[in-house]
């Protein structure tokens, strides 16, 4: 059984979890390859996808019709210049991607589609053409879903409130009359290319996202299963906290509050919730680590570490380790690799209820659910992590983490799923 795994990117979350499957496959001695649109990492059996003989043939067109240089220039300036463009440059700042359904790529021209027997797509936003691929497309095809991008009008994630008001509660999002224009005209597109074709089955990792895939336009008719995320259990592991705190040059004496994201400007990554909760709370014993792109926003006070961007997972686990709690304040989230990857090291996690979260959080065993989603509600859960957190067994939560989200796990439920799909 030859696998071909299809993404856009080698980096970002939904690229690690897509290559832990894959290195997961690899590891039950899969014939599993990943074709990439940018491929910047060199990992085995990964690879970029090649558009030469689509420049060729571009070039012979010009040639053909005779385009002058500078004529070229005036096409670049003006698909630069696109509706598009323009649409996506006038969106609020703090929301997350949007991205349409077209691409100048036509992956059914790569050698490794031609000799797979499945097609594993994952995050193809900017890569995967639907119109043309659907219509060309003769494998069967696993979508694997990390965001909800696939059955919307472009959005990656329906989000609802952009925003927080003064009393820590998050603000109702209004979406324009061109949002509205523009996101339909998408949705009616993937749905005439998807809505007829037979072989696709989705994969979700989170419930949530699995109940959103069942009830969409685009995927109602589809089998949609949930199998979630695996990471490396000899990379994630409880490491020495004092250990781990010196690397980092952590205080050893504070209660340690760790937050993760690639970028604190995302509203829905919640940073300003957790951080008007912080103050909140009345309490000089927490120290905030925070891991991603350095902010101005964040401020720089004796309460707050920003570690930085940190792309080695040996390092990401010794952070964990350095910490007394994961903090995940998202407001909207599929199946966050970061929670998973605390858990394998035995750090407790708190979230709001939302999402595929209450899928990983067992309240008061490996974590705490707030009971509602804005800052005060999260500030007692702090508070409460903070009164009972000898209670949590950090051996128990990896024991846990470990029977549930290890690759081998995950690997073998899409081997599986892929030799059932074959075999019908």
């Amino acid at each position: 059984m030859k696998i071909l795994i299809i993404n856009t990117y080698d980096k970002g979350g939904a690229a690690n979890a897509c290559l832990r499957l894959h290195e997961g496959l690899l590891g039950e001695n899969m014939d599993s390859k990943v074709l990439l649109k940018h491929k910047i990492k060199e990992l085995p059996r990964t690879f970029e996808f090649k558009t030469r003989n689509q420049l060729i043939k571009k070039l012979k067109l010009i040639k053909k019709k005779s385009i002058t240089f500078l004529r070229v220039l005036g096409v670049l300036k003006k698909a630069t210049a696109s509706s598009n463009a323009q649409f996506l440059n006038g969106r609020p700042s703090g929301l997350d991607k949007f991205s349409f359904p077209h691409s100048n790529f036509d992956i059914t021209t790569s050698p490794l589609y031609h000799e797979a027997d499945i097609i594993n797509l994952h995050w193809v936003a900017n890569f995967l053409d639907y119109e043309s691929f659907f219509k060309k497309n003769t494998k069967p095809v696993v979508w694997t879903l990390h965001d909800m991008n696939p059955f919307t009008g472009g959005e990656h994630y329906l989000e609802t409130h952009l925003g927080l008001d003064a009393s820590g509660f998050p603000v109702i999002r209004e979406l324009s009359e061109e949002e509205q224009i523009v996101s339909n005209r998408n949705l009616k597109l993937k749905q005439n290319a998807i809505g007829n074709v037979s072989n696709i089955t989705v994969v979700s990792p989170s419930q949530w996202l699995c109940n959103a895939a069942i009830e969409s336009v685009i995927f109602k008719t589809k089998n949609v299963h949930c199998i979630p995320y695996g990471v490396n259990s000899e990379i994630y592991k409880p490491r020495d906290k004092n250990y781990s705190r010196a690397v980092l040059s952590i205080p050893k004496d504070k209660t340690i509050v760790l937050f993760v994201a690639d970028s604190i400007n995302i509203h829905r990554k919640g940073y300003t919730y957790l951080k008007k909760a912080i103050g909140l709370l009345k309490r000089d014993d927490i120290f905030l680590c925070t891991i991603g792109k350095k902010s101005k926003d964040i401020e720089t006070e004796n309460r707050i570490l920003e570690l930085g961007t940190i792309n080695d997972e040996r390092l990401m686990s010794i952070a964990y380790s350095a910490a007394d709690v994961f903090v995940i304040p998202s407001i909207m989230d599929n199946f966050p690799n970061t929670v998973v990857e605390s858990l394998m090291c035995g750090t407790p996690v708190i979230g709001f209820p939302i999402g595929g979260i209450p899928d990983m959080i067992k309240h008061g065993f490996n974590g705490l659910l707030t009971k509602e989603v804005n800052s005060t509600s999260l500030a007692k859960s702090l508070e409460l992590y903070l009164d009972t957190k000898n209670s949590f067994n950090r051996e128990d939560i990896r024991i846990d983490a470990l029977s549930k989200y290890d690759l081998a796990i995950q690997a073998k439920k899409y081997i599986d799923l892929y030799q059932s799909i074959l075999n019908s």
